[in-house]
C-alpha cells in the first residue's frame, strides 16, 4: 500500500514539475531565451518515464515486498532540497536549456555551493527510490542510463552557461 501511494505521489508530483516547466517555458521564451540541447531532451523524458514504469514492473513481480522508512523519509528531505532549487532558480527553473543572453547566472541558494545542484538531485532520486523499496535492478540500470545522460546534457548546459 505504501508504494502506491509513493508512486502515485511521484508521477503528480513529475507531471506538476512538467506543467511549472511549461509555465517558465513561455515567460523564458517571451523574454529571449535560446534552447540549448533538445536533441537529447526526449531521452531525457523517454528515461524518467521508463523509470516509473520500471519501478511498478520490478515491484509487483518481487516475492517479498517491502521498504525502507530511514530511505523514504532521506527522500522527502530530498525533495525539500529540490524545492530550494526551484525557487532559488524562479522562473528560470526549467527541465529544459534555456538561457536568456546577457543576464547574469544565478547564484543564490544552493547555486552558492554547486554549479548543478538539480543533477546532484536527480542522481541521487534515480538511486534512492528504487533502494527505498528494494528495487535493485532498476536502481543499477537506470543509474547507469542516467550517468550516461546526465554526461550529455552537461556538457550541453555547460555550453549554454558559457555565454
Amino acid at each position: 500500500m505504501v508504494f502506491i501511494f509513493f508512486i502515485s505521489f511521484l508521477i503528480l508530483l513529475r507531471i506538476g514539475e512538467l506543467f511549472l516547466s511549461k509555465k517558465n517555458e513561455k515567460w523564458l521564451l517571451k523574454n529571449g531565451a535560446m534552447e540549448y540541447g533538445s536533441k537529447h531532451y526526449p531521452f531525457i523524458v523517454t528515461l524518467h518515464v521508463l523509470f516509473i514504469l520500471s519501478l511498478m514492473f520490478e515491484y509487483f513481480t518481487q516475492q517479498v515486498v517491502s521498504y525502507s522508512l530511514r530511505l523514504l523519509c532521506f527522500y522527502f528531505v530530498l525533495l525539500l532540497f529540490k524545492a530550494w532549487t526551484i525557487r532559488s532558480l524562479g522562473k528560470f527553473w526549467n527541465t529544459k536549456i534555456y538561457r536568456i543572453p546577457k543576464i547574469l547566472l544565478i547564484k543564490k541558494g544552493p547555486y552558492k555551493i554547486f554549479k548543478h545542484p538539480n543533477y546532484i538531485l536527480v542522481i541521487a532520486e534515480i538511486i534512492v527510490i528504487p533502494l527505498t523499496f528494494h528495487l535493485y535492478y532498476t536502481a543499477i540500470v537506470f543509474t547507469l542510463l542516467n550517468a550516461i545522460v546526465l554526461f550529455v546534457r552537461m556538457k550541453e548546459e555547460n555550453k549554454a552557461l558559457k555565454f
